[in-house]
């Protein structure tokens, strides 16, 4: 991946994806999965993006993380994509009674971040689905957390109106 990640920054091929998305005419939506790092291919599906998603795990290092990643697609909105909103933050690992992630989400609120509810709260099945390479609502319909994904997505659909 290193290798690939040198030769399109080398060849100034940052727009490519962008490019590839905007021939695209038979899909309402496409939603581009990053690695949690701010790399080129971060940047790149920043640049081609109308919205982005942002994960949030419940802790103070998530937060410092957040705030700096919300300085890097206003940058990126500066810089090569004006009409780049952030959509949403999701809120991920929640436990609701727990004292920490409900400060933690209330401060985003209050910072007047837009906080997407519902939050998925923590589980052992998000593990088991990575291992299993199935997303949760596959995995398991019916647990509690993949019906929270569903009304994640609903609640990001009508947003996007």
């Amino acid at each position: 991946m290193v290798d690939l990640q040198s030769k399109l920054e080398a060849k100034h091929k940052i727009y490519k994806l962008r490019d590839a998305l905007d021939e695209l005419e038979e899909y309402d939506a496409v939603y581009l999965d990053t690695p949690p790092a701010m790399n080129f291919f971060t940047l790149s599906a920043l640049i081609a993006a109308d919205q982005c998603l942002i994960p949030f795990d419940c802790d103070d290092f998530s937060k410092r993380a957040l705030y700096s990643l919300l300085e890097s697609v206003e940058e990126v909105r500066e810089d090569h994509n004006p009409e780049l909103e952030i959509a949403g933050i999701v809120v991920n690992q929640f436990q609701q009674r727990a004292r920490l992630p409900q400060r933690l989400v209330d401060e985003l609120v209050e910072d007047g971040l837009p906080v997407l509810e519902p939050f998925l709260t923590a589980s052992v099945k998000i593990r088991e689905s990575h291992e299993a390479a199935m997303p949760v609502p596959y995995l398991a319909p019916s647990h509690k957390l993949a019906r929270q994904f569903f009304e994640l997505y609903d609640a990001i659909e009508e947003r996007a109106g």
